[in-house]
C-alpha cells in the first residue's frame, strides 16, 4: 500500500493548495479547490491487523445451461435474454454445443415479430432515430427489441458499444430491450450472430425487432438478408442523381428516409427527397409489387417518424397479402444455411495441421516476393 512519505523539511505549498493533517504531499492539480479532508486523493497510513489476511474469493460463473436460459427467455426475462445472446455470440468451442441446444429449444417460439433493418452512412442519425421510433412503438403498446451493431477495431479488435447511449428514452422503458454487439470483423454492417439474436428476441415475445447496422457504405447490404423491411437513412447533399442510380444499397431499400429534416437543413432535405424520387422511378423494384417511398423525418422535432412506421406497416401488410413476406423468410433461412456452411468449411480447412504448415510456407514466399499471391493460394488449396 502506498503511504505518505516522511515529512520533508519545510515543504513548498503547491499551486493547487496546502498540505493536510500529517500528510505533507501537496495536493494534485486536479483536486477541487474546495475539497475537504475526506477527498479521495489523500493517502493515509493504513491500519494493520496481526494474523488477518483478506480471503481469496475467485470470481466464478456458472456454466451456461440451455434449459434454464430457454425457460428464462420464454418468461420474458431480459437478463436471461441477454445471457442467451452472449452464449450464441461466443466463439468458445465449449459454448457452441450449448448454444445450438438453446436455439433448438426455442425454435418453435421464434418467427412472430416484424424484423426491420435500419442502415445508413456514419452520422445519418440511426441510433437517435431508433430512440424516437422505438419509444413511439412502446407508447403504442408494443414490445421492442433493438440489436445495435457497432464496428470492431481493425487495430485492437475492441469495440466501443456506444449506440445504446444515444437511445436515452428507449433504454429506460421496461417494454424495450437494447443489445449492442460488436461486428467482430464481419462485413456487411451486421455481426456474425445477428440472425440468431433476432430469433432469441422473437422467442422472448418482442413484437418488433429493429436491427441497426454499423455506418455502412454503398455495397454493405448483409442486413437485407435478415429482415422483412429494409430502411435506409440518408442525408441531404450526399450525392447527385447519378450517385443514387449506382448499384448497391439504394436498389435494395424498401423505404428511403431523408433524415435530419429540420431547421435550416429542411430545404436541402426537400431537394434531396425530390432527387431521390426521380431516382427511384428508374430503379427496379426492390420488392415485387412495391414502389419504394422516399420520406422526410426528424428525430429532433419527431416530424415524419410516425409516417415512417405507417409505411412499414403498409409494406408488411402488402407483402403478407402477396405471399412475399413468407417467401422472403424462407429465402433468408436458406441464405443463413449457406453462410454457416461457408463459415464452417473455412474454419475446418484452416484448422488442419497440413494446411497451417503450408500456409505459413506460402506466406513467407509471398512476403519475400518469390511467389505471387495467386500461386501461393492455389498451393494452399491443393495441400
Amino acid at each position: 500500500m502506498n503511504v505518505c512519505p516522511p515529512r520533508p523539511p519545510e515543504p513548498e505549498p503547491s499551486a493547487a493548495g496546502a498540505t493536510h493533517e500529517g500528510c505533507p504531499q501537496p495536493r494534485p492539480d486536479w483536486v477541487p479547490p474546495a475539497a475537504g479532508p475526506g477527498f479521495a486523493t489523500w493517502i493515509a497510513q493504513g491500519v494493520s491487523v496481526s494474523g488477518w489476511s483478506a480471503p481469496h474469493r475467485p470470481v466464478t460463473r456458472a456454466a451456461p445451461n440451455a434449459e434454464a436460459l430457454a425457460a428464462g427467455v420464454r418468461a420474458r426475462d431480459p437478463v436471461a435474454l441477454a445471457r442467451a445472446i452472449t452464449l450464441v455470440e461466443s466463439n468458445a468451442p465449449r459454448h457452441q454445443a450449448e448454444a445450438q441446444r438453446l436455439l433448438a429449444l426455442l425454435a418453435g417460439a421464434a418467427g412472430g415479430s416484424w424484423r426491420v433493418g435500419l442502415t445508413g452512412v456514419p452520422g445519418a442519425g440511426k441510433s437517435t432515430f431508433i430512440d424516437v421510433l422505438g419509444q413511439s412503438l412502446v407508447d403504442a403498446g408494443k414490445r421492442v427489441a433493438v440489436l445495435a451493431v457497432d464496428p470492431s477495431s481493425s487495430v485492437t479488435g475492441g469495440s466501443l458499444l456506444a449506440d445504446k447511449v444515444r437511445m436515452v428514452r428507449l433504454a429506460r422503458s421496461p417494454a424495450a430491450f437494447i443489445r449492442p454487439s460488436p461486428s467482430g470483423g464481419a462485413l456487411g454492417g451486421v455481426a456474425r450472430k445477428t440472425r440468431e439474436a433476432i430469433l432469441l428476441c422473437e422467442a422472448a415475445g418482442y413484437d418488433v425487432v429493429l436491427v441497426e447496422t454499423v455506418g455502412v457504405g454503398q455495397n454493405e447490404v448483409a442486413v437485407r438478408a435478415l429482415v422483412d423491411c429494409f430502411v435506409v437513412l440518408l442525408l441531404a447533399g450526399a450525392g447527385d442523381e447519378l450517385q443514387g442510380l449506382k448499384k448497391g444499397v439504394m436498389e435494395l431499400a424498401d423505404l428511403l428516409v431523408v433524415h435530419k429534416a429540420d431547421g435550416d437543413n429542411r430545404l436541402r432535405c426537400l431537394a434531396a427527397q425530390a432527387d431521390l424520387r426521380r431516382v427511384v422511378h428508374y430503379l427496379p423494384a426492390a420488392t415485387r409489387g412495391w414502389m419504394t417511398p422516399v420520406l422526410l423525418a426528424s428525430s429532433v422535432t419527431n416530424e415524419g417518424v410516425s409516417d415512417v412506421w405507417r409505411t412499414v406497416e403498409d409494406f408488411v401488410r402488402t407483402t403478407q397479402a402477396e405471399g412475399i413476406f413468407a417467401e422472403r423468410r424462407r429465402l433468408q433461412a436458406v441464405a443463413a444455411l449457406h453462410a454457416l456452411v461457408d463459415e464452417g468449411l473455412r474454419r475446418r480447412f484452416l484448422s488442419d495441421a497440413r494446411v497451417q504448415a503450408e500456409l505459413a510456407r506460402q506466406e513467407q514466399a509471398v512476403a519475400d516476393g518469390v511467389r505471387t499471391p495467386l500461386a501461393a493460394a492455389l498451393a494452399v488449396l491443393g495441400s
